[in-house]
């Protein structure tokens, strides 16, 4: 009898089994396939009636259709998307009819055990003519205005613009002083108040920088402010006066950063001279090519983007109604486009108005995972008003015109269910961003909370790693409870930018922690601002910073701007070129409590800017100036600096890291700091996990090296 019961038991399980496989429907989409056919099977039938669907759009569509039926969909989905290109030219779009739901999931997905299939708006330019050194294409579409571009890859690499002056380093990293032209002070008009301002819109440039080119027209002014660049088009020159106004206006207006502000001319045909270099001549319908050595027009495919965006999900988050239950994975997004316009392009900080690829709105409970997203000129993700609970896993986003990722908007959502929050950016290797747009971030929250971004590898952009928040001051702020852990944040800024940090937050946000992060070579340009690892700016307040290590930074590997009741405790800061730790703006509150941390350089800087109010809660800590030097607080021994009431409990002692010469910043069993309660930080454990395939991959990355202090 028991024996009976369990084999009936099994059985039930098994029908139980049986019958979720048998609810689930499954469709195929094929670069063989027909949008005509019903997608249920991998390959055309014999008598080519029946087979895959041929591109994504149209599976959505087919599952439009079937949830119209008796009976709806009441298991899961999931299309399978066979190896292959499917090009669109325009965003494939998924609204609120297209959601799945808890119990019947929709997933678009790659066919197992085959390449990831290939989602893309880039266009083949064909038809070279070679002439001299150069290739020249016509492109017909051009020279109506039905096409527009900024940027082209060749044989699967991005090429630089044409740029004069010539950079020294690709993309213009760590730059030289003869990347730049130098503005010749400021130009004075008008005010509209009877007086007069400097302008944001007209340009003077020195003797012989400049001349009435005839492909100025089609030029693009890259100039260099703190932490953004402004991108201009020419209205016109003067080149009597040494002038030439734009089409639209800067942020700020020039010279406001320095006299001799900097700023360089790209896509210019005149300045068509270096192997790898490209034009694109609007009114001529032509694009000109330099090709680097060994590329013939048999040999080399140029692809040139359309789009502007590949996948949006869509929905009405004010209305109530929102994208549910989609996921996608296994996807290769690349080739989309974002065209600097006639008024040029200018953002006030972090590259704000920019739209990404794959673009969420009012999206709920949706995951992406192992995808690619790159090749393309704007941001890549962006969870924007109304998604919450979305997931992004184990994706490589790679070779952006912006940013990375984006979560939430710049403003307060207007109703609940507009509020962004409680995403998630897990295990993603996020490197080679703002190539165009620099002042774009690798990971962005602004009015968004609770969301986690954690074992990431973020690198390789030319502004901040991260941004936190998106309030300025002591206002109230929407973004709070935000959680940035184990995260390895290297390489960025590249000597462009200033006034950056490896993770910048901003305004008052309770609850946000940033832990066990490994932040190092944050290197800014040294001219205008600064670079720091860790940077509470804008009224940061009740921010906890613990367990991150930092390393090589151009300016300190903390820095307070202003804010109130920050902790800043167990981390490690070392080998800022300049001061250490950086206090600016002093206020009648405590700034910050900073314990149980370990200082180690090598300068005799130690403390910057402001100390003097004595508004803050220093003990507990360790610092090691490796000259043997005594530190210096503020202009106090320590033992003045103890009398004056702070660090009561700190050393000046070696740390005994294991081997920093290599950074290797693990401690030895004898170390003085693990006497004051320093808990061992491992900073392995920060950045990708998984397979070695996966973890690996950030080694193949080449770069130039940051220069160390």
């Amino acid at each position: 009898m028991r024996a009976f019961t369990i084999l009936a038991f099994i059985a039930v399980l098994a029908a139980a089994a049986f019958s979720a496989v048998a609810d689930t429907l499954t469709l195929h989409v094929s670069p063989k396939g027909n949008d005509a056919w019903s997608g249920r099977l991998d390959f055309p039938n014999p008598a080519a009636t029946d087979g895959p669907l041929a591109t994504v759009t149209g599976a959505r569509d087919s599952l439009r259709k079937l949830k119209q039926q008796p009976g709806g969909l009441t298991g899961p989905v999931r299309v399978l998307i066979h190896a292959g290109e499917y090009y669109t030219a325009e965003p494939i779009v998924f609204t609120p009819e297209d959601s799945g739901t808890a119990e019947a999931p929709i997933a678009y997905e790659a066919a197992p055990a085959e390449a990831k299939p290939v989602i893309h708006s880039g266009r083949k330019i064909t038809g070279w003519v070679v002439d001299g050194d150069r290739w020249i294409a016509d492109l017909p579409d051009v020279a109506t205005g039905k096409w527009d571009f900024g940027a082209i890859w060749v044989n699967g690499e991005r090429r630089m613009p044409a740029r004069t002056p010539n950079a020294a380093h690709p993309f213009g990293d760590y730059p030289e002083k003869d990347d730049y032209f130098h503005m010749d002070g400021a130009v004075m008009v008008p005010d509209g108040k009877g007086g007069e301002a400097k302008s944001a819109s007209i340009l003077k440039f020195h003797d012989g920088d400049l001349k009435a080119w005839a492909g100025l027209d089609d030029a693009v002014f890259t100039v260099f402010h703190s932490w953004e660049t402004s991108l201009h088009r020419v209205k016109s020159i003067d080149v009597d006066k040494h002038t030439v106004e734009f089409t639209g206006p800067a942020p700020w207006f020039f010279t406001y950063w320095n006299p001799d502000q900097r700023y360089y001319v790209e896509n210019l045909l005149e300045g068509l001279d270096q192997p790898g270099e490209w034009c694109l001549r609007h009114k001529e319908g032509r694009v000109y090519y330099m090709p680097m050595p060994g590329e013939t027009p048999e040999n080399t495919t140029v692809i040139a983007a359309v789009a502007r965006q590949l996948i949006l999900l869509q929905g009405k988050p004010a209305e109530g109604a929102f994208v549910d239950h989609l996921a996608f994975r296994g996807l290769d997004l690349r080739y989309a486009e974002e065209p600097i316009g006639p008024q040029g392009h200018a953002d006030s900080q972090a590259e704000a108005t920019l739209p990404a690829s794959f673009e969420c709105l009012g999206a709920r409970n949706c995951v992406i995972e192992d995808c690619f997203i790159g090749h393309i000129g704007n941001y890549g993700l962006w969870f924007r008003s109304g998604c919450q609970n979305n997931v992004l896993r184990r994706c490589e986003l790679s070779d952006l015109g912006g940013g990375a990722v984006r979560i939430g908007e710049c403003g307060d959502p207007k109703s609940d269910n507009e509020i962004s929050g409680a995403n998630t950016i897990d295990n993603c290797f996020l490197h080679e961003g703002g190539l165009i747009y620099r002042g774009s971030i690798g990971v962005w929250i602004g009015r968004s909370s609770n969301n986690k971004v954690a074992h990431n590898e973020i690198c390789d952009f030319r502004y901040s790693g991260m941004s936190v928040g998106w309030s300025w001051g002591y206002d109230p702020s929407s973004a709070n409870h935000n959680t940035v852990e184990y995260n390895h944040i290297h390489d960025v800024g590249k000597g462009q930018l200033s006034d950056m940090g490896g993770i910048y937050t901003l305004g008052i946000s309770p609850g946000t922690v940033l832990r066990n992060n490994y932040i190092h070579d944050i290197i800014s340009n040294p001219v205008v601002s600064c670079g720091w690892g860790m940077y509470t700016d804008e009224g940061s307040t009740d921010v906890l910073l613990e367990n991150n290590v930092v390393i090589n930074t151009r300016s300190g590997g903390f820095h307070q701007h202003y804010g109130e009741n920050n902790r800043i405790t167990n981390n490690i800061f070392a080998l800022s070129h300049n001061e250490q730790i950086i206090r600016s703006r002093q206020e009648e509150h405590n700034s910050f409590f900073f314990e149980h941390n370990i200082v180690y350089y090598n300068n005799g800087r130690l403390l910057g800017s402001n100390w003097s109010n004595g508004k803050y809660v220093m003990d507990n800590n360790l610092y090691w100036d490796t000259t043997g030097k005594a530190p210096e607080f503020a202009g106090k021994s320590l033992a003045e600096w103890q009398a004056a009431g702070y660090d009561q409990h700190s050393v000046v002692a070696d740390p005994l890291f294991v081997d920093p010469e290599h950074r290797d910043y693990r401690l030895k069993p004898e170390s003085p700091a693990l006497k004051l309660g320093f808990k061992p930080i491992d900073v392995n454990e920060a950045g990708l996990y998984g397979d070695a395939q996966w973890t690996e991959k950030p080694k193949q990355a080449k770069r130039i090296a940051a220069p160390m202090p």
